[in-house]
């Protein structure tokens, strides 16, 4: 029974959150088509076959089989002049400019929700980790990681990731954990000197990140206080960040490192509340074969609400770094330097969005402002049977003053479809081998 509920819940959640995206998209389109003056024929939220809906006007709005996509259908879409002379209020009737406005506003409107939720988000108040926008000074490394095989140390500050500029510990991530198994040149400085080395990341977790083994300054900040505990006993409260023990400054990857491999020795913590600078004497219970005081240990955040204007400046903020970051993650993937691995296709959103979902009606919107930006983003590549392929035709035949043929028209939607395809396929099946033992090693049954 528990798994039926879990599937359902899952379904459900994967429904709202790619249901809101699909309907704002194809809003776009309808919009603007209806602003010109084009005669839509159907608005369907999902593909295939017509399941329900009401016909209202010139438009049938209908719910279709398949709810993994949605479009909007033009009077005269595909009238091109072989066929017929286009009304008035046909698509193809249109001049370029328009058809290209028609066809924009769709990820223009998935954009414009991503901005808008994060705006919102911003203003209710977002947690925000301390070191994420801080300048990527190592604060503890790994014992046998690959930053440790090339001689980084504490306090090296990293200063780019393949030539490529690394100014705050969120950019250092982004670059080091879309590289897995790639051998990146880190350029550092170490005091006054500038230094270069070379080092093979790993792959760790089923989103195969790439790993080099170095972390941030990040100092502890109690999450919870576990009843019972030398935490409760001692004073301690949720909130508290830890400083230092036994006079060691100390960050979180040393500071669970002291805590477990000093079972039953009194340690002093010098912990910081609400500005006040305060001292505990605290003994760590054996748990297991590590010592443990009885916290969840978190990274010290900060709870941040903006003002209005502040709040839409950091929803496009947000935004546009995001934008840049999916830009050069399909660079870096045409040029090799990124796996295909860590696309996610529709099985991992679904989990996504169920995970979110028990989370709370504002981490929902926040997960539903990131899949919209990228559907967005993407959906003006050029690639054929997407919207941004279909740009590209539109300007290719502007550039040459005149509309290509019915059958060239034809057969860029069928190399589309083949494309789209191979790709709906290869992440389906990505989604699958995640949840393999051995990977995508596990398809090879004759192994």
């Amino acid at each position: 029974m528990t798994k039926i509920f879990v599937i359902l819940e899952t379904l459900l959640s994967f429904v709202i959150v790619f249901g809101i995206l699909v309907f704002v998209h194809e809003l776009g389109h309808f919009f603007m088509a209806k602003l010109l003056k084009i005669k839509v024929e159907v608005f369907s939220w999902g593909i295939g076959k017509r399941l329900f809906g009401i016909k209202k006007g010139d438009t049938d709005y209908r719910i279709s089989l398949v709810p993994i996509g949605g479009f909007v259908k033009f009077s005269g879409e595909e009238a091109y002049e072989e066929k017929r002379e286009p009304s008035p209020d046909d698509f193809m009737a249109k001049k370029r400019w328009e058809r290209f406005l028609v066809l924009v506003t769709g990820s223009l409107m998935n954009i414009f929700l991503a901005v808008l939720l994060v705006s919102i988000i911003s203003m209710v108040g977002v947690t925000i980790p301390e070191f994420s926008g801080q300048k990527p000074v190592i604060g503890w490394i790994d014992p046998g990681s690959p930053a440790e095989g090339a001689n980084l140390k504490v306090n090296d500050e990293i200063l780019s990731i393949n030539k490529r500029k690394t100014k705050t510990w969120s950019e250092l991530e982004i670059a080091v954990g879309t590289k897995p198994k790639r051998l990146i040149t880190i350029e550092y400085k170490r005091g006054e000197e500038i230094l270069n080395v070379q080092l093979m990341t790993e792959s760790r977790t089923r989103f195969s990140m790439g790993y080099a083994g170095f972390y941030p300054k990040i100092l502890v900040q109690v999450t919870y206080i576990v009843p019972g505990n030398p935490a409760e006993e001692a004073g301690l409260k949720v909130g508290d960040v830890f400083l230092a023990i036994n006079g060691e400054y100390i960050y979180y990857h040393r500071f669970l490192k002291v805590v477990a491999e000093n079972p039953g020795k009194e340690l002093e913590f010098l912990v910081e509340r609400e500005g006040e600078i305060l001292t505990f004497h605290i003994t760590p219970r054996l748990d297991g074969k590590v010592g443990k005081i009885g916290i969840g240990p978190g990274m010290k955040s900060e709870l941040k609400k903006f003002g209005f204007f502040s709040g839409i400046g950091r929803g496009i903020k947000e935004n546009w770094k995001l934008t840049f970051v999916l830009v050069n993650y399909v660079k870096d993937l045409v040029m090799g330097e990124a796996s295909a691995t860590q696309i996610a296709g529709p099985i991992e959103i679904a989990r996504f969005s169920r995970t979110f979902f028990r989370m709370g009606f504002f981490a929902l919107m926040g997960f539903i402002a990131f899949i919209s930006l990228q559907l967005g983003v993407v959906n003006l590549f050029p690639i054929p049977l997407l919207d941004g392929g279909q740009i590209l035709v539109l300007c290719l035949e502007g550039l040459f003053r005149r509309d290509f043929s019915a059958k060239v028209k034809q057969i860029v939607m069928q190399v589309g479809f083949v494309m789209f395809i191979f790709l709906f396929v290869f992440v389906i099946l990505n989604d699958i081998a995640r949840n393999l033992p051995k990977g995508w090693e596990s398809f090879l049954f004759w192994k």
